[in-house]
């Protein structure tokens, strides 16, 4: 799905329901991050598969830990626009659920970009792509919307929730 917000879908689903036991913020990106390749691929105009070895889950491993650190090292000064955003609960993170974060973010990028493109090698250095073609892509994206409405849906509930625990403070 390169360039599209449908990684935005199932990282909302489940990022802000879990955001007490994973970064959210880290979860989120991770869903997304991995589309820099074939942003890449395209704007340089590269001799280069539009999903090559980043969407690989060996890679989505990797790159899911680095960008997990680098999400714990920007915590300290993006906190508090995390918390305006009630992205994230009041608790502290450790570092081990901002890499869990961002591993499981990338794993699912990859998990769902697999079954739509051919030239997608998850299994690296397998060659093969076992799941290709195993939902059409209408079904992946019209389950991917789904899921960014129910996210949204439970965001804005929360945002109401907040809201009303906060004017009924000031009353």
């Amino acid at each position: 799905m390169p360039f599209t917000p449908f990684h935005l879908g199932p990282a909302l689903f489940f990022g802000i329901p879990l955001r007490g036991y994973i970064h959210a913020p880290t979860f989120i990106i991770a869903n997304v991050i991995l589309d820099i390749e074939p942003l890449i691929v395209l704007l340089l105009r590269l001799q280069y598969p539009l999903h090559g070895y980043l969407h690989t889950f060996v890679a989505a491993i990797g790159i899911g830990i680095a960008f997990g650190l680098i999400m714990f090292l920007l915590e300290k000064p993006l906190h508090p626009l995390y918390k305006k955003l009630l992205l994230e609960p009041q608790v502290t993170f450790k570092k081990s659920q901002f890499i869990i974060a961002g591993v499981l973010g990338t794993m699912f990028h990859v998990l769902l970009d697999a079954p739509l493109y051919w030239d997608i090698q998850p299994f690296y250095p397998l060659a093969a792509n076992p799941l290709y073609d195993l939902a059409s892509s209408s079904q992946i994206y019209l389950i991917s919307a789904w899921m960014g409405v129910f996210g949204i849906i439970f965001y804005l509930l929360l945002l109401g929730v907040w809201t009303y625990k906060k004017l009924r403070k000031t009353n």
